[in-house]
């Protein structure tokens, strides 16, 4: 469930970033009663780059397949991969 924490809550640093740790979510920071920022640890960042990036692809291959490309053959591909990668 995300934390939402008012601006005053900012003073205590150390607290705040144990929570980020802890509860490997983004934490929604209020100022006046609206939301305003939100604070979360680099894994997390991180974490969600990963996941935009992800989605980011899967919609670019929705894309392709509603064109009408041609899908690549799996095998084929891992074939090529193992080729250039391991060492023989």
């Amino acid at each position: 469930m995300p934390q939402i924490r008012p601006i005053s809550d900012l003073r205590n640093t150390n607290e705040i970033s144990e929570a980020c740790h802890k509860y490997d979510e983004p934490i929604f920071v209020t100022k006046n009663g609206y939301g305003d920022l939100v604070i979360m640890s680099i894994d997390t960042y991180e974490r969600q780059l990963a996941l935009v990036d992800v989605y980011k692809k899967l919609a670019e291959a929705e894309t392709q397949l509603a064109q009408g490309i041609p899908l690549l053959d799996g095998e084929e591909v891992f074939k090529k991969l193992r080729d250039k990668y391991v060492a023989k």
